[in-house]
């Protein structure tokens, strides 16, 4: 296959593609940015709780 039917491939399958609306697309990410927030503070406590532990022991 050579590049040219390559390409037209390419943009045939993209006119096939179900796009979300901008609505779906903002709620989209901010659900992601919500659930990366919520994962990156639990392991931040957990990290401080390990550390705490730890600080208590090796004392």
């Amino acid at each position: 296959m050579n590049v040219k039917a390559y390409m037209e491939e390419v943009a045939k399958e993209m006119r096939k593609v179900s796009w979300p609306s901008r609505k779906e697309l903002i709620s989209n990410t901010l659900v992601t940015i919500g659930a990366t927030l919520a994962i990156s503070l639990f392991i931040y406590a957990a990290d401080w709780v390990i550390n705490q532990i730890l600080e208590i022991i090796y004392q």
